[in-house]
């Protein structure tokens, strides 16, 4: 008999197919199992201390995914979850306290008001709050929010900065002219103070934009040193000297001048907080608050019913740069939960939340017509983040009250379109050149060549229009006439405190003061709120953070740009997005 050779690669294929079922199973089961256990009730024992660590990105929502460059894990705290924690501590028996460990926070400083008002109300309770201060470098947001803690402590050796506000802007036209790129930039009439394009055809502030930017940043940082004056014992003008002449550069400067209650080491400040637990916990026996919020704000979301059938107040989250499809802020996403709202039979009002510098003006005007359809049978109530500006503040016209923290960035009610001309680019430095053939005199507006001036007298025609737009839905929305809304627009952004004088904004406060204030307003009496997006489960996001939190798989592979390289980038590859007439916030800026 012959024998016959089997093919090593017959046997190999099943193997290995067999091999990668059986671990996507096991995956599978892992997750199930595991995510069923995250997503349970956390157990509170009797004198428990919440440990809530501030570190990285804030956002309006939580959300965790993997990072592929840095084999970590890029984790977002979401707000809501957190301002809904420090309400459920401030009732849970259980909780003695919070301890709150302040690193590298990320957010901009109307969230991080919100966070100090919710650790305010938490005191309240009569329960205490112990801040940390840790890092290299302590930035002014971290102390900012931690001046809101009954006590706060550093590490000793700690570096920190208190020397008032700034930003620095970025400009791209020289590099724009060193590769033979001119960007064809046309803002609506008037638009002096839409400063978004600046960076791609000057080299420096316009006055306009100088004017602007001084005075929010002032605005700002008056009402930050209000509030901590009022939390420290001293007053702003006393803080704005400690700035002035940079009397503060370690923590021990910071001491001295009574803005942090001492100098500790973590173990110190952690027997400090056992203490006044009255327990014995140690320092990896502290409850997270993260996952303490987390799952009471989905416990409360995910009822029994299933449905949420008995909610009467809704919260729709927008976040991010307005699009008509995609990751962020999409109009297709946020009309369909207004919709689905509106259908539910019995929610009562609607709480918009918004937090975006703008984006699509067509992505715009399709949220606009569906909150306004929502505002015709029911009150709408927006509460602006960090920033509701050009398309996000267009979008918040046709709500009833605006709410607004002090230093919100909001307004910038104008319009710009880019049209980048690459001609010269591909010519003059790869040697590449093109020619057409078309049956009419406009059948090609192409980057490759300049526009004429009759195309620019179209496409500037189409912006005004949607300015003229934009400024009639202002002051429809706001009770205005054009006259005056023209005053206060030409795209010019105003503080949350600005804006209120001038008639953007009705009220000021956060998230929770305008839910409550929306409950009030349709007579309910015993609210019960609806997010959208809705919360569901998400094991693997789940475990994901839960291995973040362990510290299982941070591991460093030295492969990160510098932080201003990332962000030049990104400020770039925006540029992608800006098809169409843009709303968008009139600048690129970072305020320290």
């Amino acid at each position: 008999m012959t024998e016959k050779k089997v093919s090593f690669w017959r046997i190999f294929w099943p193997a290995l197919t067999a091999t990668l079922l059986v671990s996507l199973i096991g995956w599978l089961i892992t997750i199930s199992v595991v995510g069923g256990l995250v997503s349970q009730e956390p157990v509170v024992k009797d004198r428990t201390v919440l440990h809530l660590t501030l570190s990285g990105r804030i956002g309006e929502t939580a959300n965790a995914k993997i990072n592929g460059a840095s084999f970590g894990v890029d984790k977002t705290i979401g707000l809501s979850d957190l301002l809904y924690g420090f309400e459920e501590a401030a009732k849970d028996n259980k909780v003695k306290g919070i301890f709150i460990d302040l690193e590298n926070v990320s957010c901009g400083y109307a969230t991080a008001h919100e966070i100090r008002n919710a650790i305010h109300k938490f005191r309240k309770s009569g329960k205490f709050v112990v801040a940390y201060l840790s890092g290299e470098v302590i930035t002014q947001k971290q102390y900012y929010i931690s001046s809101a803690a009954g006590e706060v402590y550093g590490f000793p050796t700690s570096a920190m900065e208190f020397v008032g506000l700034g930003t620095e802007m970025i400009y791209f036209k020289k590099t724009f002219d060193m590769l033979g790129v001119e960007m064809q930039v046309i803002r609506g009439s008037n638009n002096d103070f839409k400063s978004a394009v600046e960076p791609f055809f000057r080299e420096n502030m316009s006055d306009s934009s100088r004017v602007q930017t001084e005075r929010f940043l002032n605005s700002i940082w008056y009402d930050m040193r209000v509030e901590i004056a009022k939390d420290r014992k001293t007053t702003p003008e006393a803080l704005n000297d400690v700035a002035e002449n940079v009397k503060i550069q370690r923590l021990e400067d910071a001491l001295q001048y009574k803005m942090i209650d001492g100098c500790k080491y973590r173990d110190e400040v952690i027997a400090l907080v056992n203490k006044k637990a009255g327990g014995k916990a140690k320092m990896d026996e502290l409850q997270s608050m993260e996952k303490y919020s987390r799952d009471k704000f989905k416990s409360q979301q995910m009822r029994e019913d299933g449905d949420n059938s008995n909610a009467n107040v809704a919260v729709i989250v927008a976040e991010g740069s307005i699009t008509v499809d995609g990751d962020e802020m999409a109009s297709r996403r946020i009309c369909k939960y207004f919709r689905e709202a509106r259908e539910s039979g019995k929610i009562k009002t609607v709480i918009f939340r918004i937090n975006s510098g703008g984006g699509s003006a067509l992505a715009s005007e399709e949220i606009w017509r569906e909150v306004t359809l929502t505002a015709k049978e029911m009150k709408v109530i927006v509460s602006m983040g960090d920033v509701a500006a050009s398309g996000g503040y267009y979008i918040a016209t046709p709500a009833s009250t605006i709410f607004a923290e002090k230093t919100t960035i909001t307004g910038s009610i104008g319009v710009f379109g880019v049209i980048p001309f690459t001609g010269k680019l591909f010519e003059e430095k790869l040697g590449i050149t093109f020619d057409r053939a078309q049956t009419n005199a406009h059948s090609i507006l192409s980057t490759n060549r300049k526009l004429t001036e009759e195309e620019l007298k179209l496409i500037q025609n189409e912006v005004d229009q949607i300015y003229a737009q934009f400024k009639k839905r202002v002051a429809d929305g706001r009770g205005m006439t054009l006259e005056q809304v023209e005053r206060i627009a030409r795209g010019r952004v105003w503080t949350g405190t600005d804006a209120m004088n001038i008639g953007l904004v009705d009220k000021i406060g956060g998230l929770s003061d305008a839910i409550a204030y929306g409950a009030k307003q349709a007579k309910i009496k015993d609210p019960k709120v609806r997010y959208w997006p809705e919360i569901d489960s998400n094991p693997i996001a789940e475990l994901l953070e839960q291995w973040d939190e362990e510290e299982s798989v941070k591991i460093e592979t030295g492969t990160r740009l510098p932080a201003e390289l990332t962000e030049t980038y990104r400020k770039l590859q925006q540029l992608d997005e800006w098809t169409g007439i843009q709303m968008r916030l009139p600048f690129f800026m970072t305020i320290d």
